[in-house]
């Protein structure tokens, strides 16, 4: 196997990134506003938590008849996923709030859903962000051999028909992030072929003690509380509706039939595009006028916005949109949005069948 070198991005004389930077910059200034989390970030991000603990206390203390357990594990999933979104996400980027122990506590949330926090980071802030839709990088797009996410990816028959069961496999996200992927990560040492950066003694500790957490709320008090079988079917119904809610809404941002795949020069190992320019074409938003799909998923569906401004707060996008929108045409680049959820979705589907059919 040969040495894994990371990918570069060229230099270029006239820079997008600082274009786009100084004009958002510009708008903060001139309304002399932070570009972090305001108030109304704040009350949704405790409604949110204390909803988490309300359903959970309800459903093993007062549990409910069975049915109403069911419909009340789909809102536990819910939380789950709005939690990261909202809270966690936010916090892991920095833009939570203007104070660094308040944005890693909000960071922290990730642990209350049972994920670590170290590798969150290495996975997404500093890969994904950074090498976005680059095969054999990006570990979004890295599913296995289950599913074909991008064009330099191997083919394999089953892929015909990836866009009938991805359905299924979104929904085991949560289940395999939690169980399986940290755990793999964590003794191996690696995030697909991206060495992981060395881990303090305090990264072990909280490694370990957020799996120990989770074990015993997630899995021994509600055994304890409500008998296996029970806790079997609301930890699957959670886990499910978690995990396709947190799949779809990524996948809706990258893995769709516009956006690009790029690759690194064989010989120099540069990208063909600019750092901003890369995030653009690697980008999608959709939905963005739908205000209770914005506040559900914490702007991700402005996901042009988030990639280009990580440590701006999501409560922030819809404004800075209409800036990125007017540099993209200035420098002729195609902005990449969907109108509704639906179409998104659909768009998502086009390119896996694309993605499964013979090149």
């Amino acid at each position: 196997m040969s040495e894994f070198v990371v990918p570069k991005f060229p230099a270029v004389h006239k820079s997008l990134h600082t274009d786009l930077k100084k004009r958002v910059q510009s708008y903060f200034d001139e309304r002399g506003i932070d570009a972090t989390g305001n108030p109304r970030l704040f009350t949704k991000a405790i409604i949110m938590v204390i909803g988490f603990v309300l359903v959970y206390i309800h459903l093993l203390v007062w549990t409910p008849v069975w049915y109403l357990a069911i419909a009340e594990s789909v809102v536990l999933g819910g939380l789950v996923a709005a939690i990261g979104f909202n809270v966690m996400h936010d916090g892991s980027h920095g833009s939570f709030s203007t104070n660094k122990i308040i944005n890693r506590i909000a960071a922290s949330s990730i642990s209350l859903l049972g994920a670590n926090h170290f590798m969150w980071n290495m996975k997404h802030n500093m890969i994904h962000h950074s090498f976005t839709n680059i095969d054999g990088v990006d570990d979004d797009i890295e599913i296995g051999i289950l599913m074909r996410m991008a064009p330099t990816q191997k083919r394999y028959k089953m892929h015909r028909f990836q866009h009938f069961y991805f359905w299924f496999l979104y929904m085991l996200l949560y289940v395999f992030w939690i169980f399986f992927t940290d755990y793999k990560k964590y003794f191996s040492q690696k995030i697909g072929n991206v060495p992981l950066k060395k881990m303090s003694l305090a990264d072990h500790f909280e490694f370990w003690g957020v799996k120990v957490y989770h074990a015993a709320v997630f899995i021994l008090i509600p055994v304890l509380a409500v008998g296996w079988i029970s806790w079997l079917i609301g930890f699957l119904t959670m886990s499910l509706v978690a995990g396709f809610v947190l799949s779809i809404v990524f996948q809706l941002a990258h893995t769709v039939e516009h956006t690009e795949f790029p690759v690194a020069d064989v010989e120099t190992h540069k990208m063909p595009d600019e750092f901003a320019a890369h995030q653009i074409k690697t980008t999608a938003n959709f939905a963005t006028r739908n205000k209770l799909v914005s506040w559900l998923v914490g702007g991700l569906n402005f996901q042009i916005e988030h990639h280009l401004f990580p440590k701006v707060s999501h409560v922030h996008y819809p404004a800075i949109s209409e800036i990125v929108r007017s540099v993209c045409r200035e420098y002729q680049l195609q902005y990449i949005e969907y109108p509704t959820m639906r179409k998104a979705v659909w768009a998502h589907v086009r390119f896996l069948r694309q993605m499964g059919r013979k090149d």
